[in-house]
């Protein structure tokens, strides 16, 4: 059964911090390269982050110094570490593999406001 269930988005001030999790069903999981995505209001979806099953990592160089992501291969689950948010980081992030399966799970919003 194909998976993906994100969640720990949220209303966060400029400057603030947000963890994101993403849990997969062990098909999806295991052995792929994830990801995460996310698609702004009136715009695309773009690819934020991506990690190996051993661990090496990929950022956009927009992103790079901010976003940290990382993964739990026993739990079959990513995670996205958002820090120094600003407001044009608001969107719907999904995780996914990479690339991406047809499948997306519902994402979860995150927005940064004052």
């Amino acid at each position: 059964q194909v998976q993906l269930v994100e969640s720990g988005g949220g209303l966060v001030q400029p400057g603030g911090s947000l963890r994101l999790s993403c849990a997969a069903s062990r098909r999806i999981f295991s052995d792929n390269t994830m990801g995460w995505y996310r698609q702004a209001p009136g715009k695309q979806r773009e690819l934020v982050a991506t990690i190996t099953p051993g661990g090496n990592t990929y950022y956009p160089d927009s992103l790079k110094g901010r976003f940290t992501i990382s993964r739990d291969n026993a739990k079959n689950t990513v995670f996205l570490q958002m820090n120094s948010l600003k407001p044009e980081d608001t969107a719907v992030y999904y995780c996914n593999t990479f690339p991406a399966l047809q499948y997306w799970g519902q994402g979860t919003q995150v927005t940064v406001s004052s």
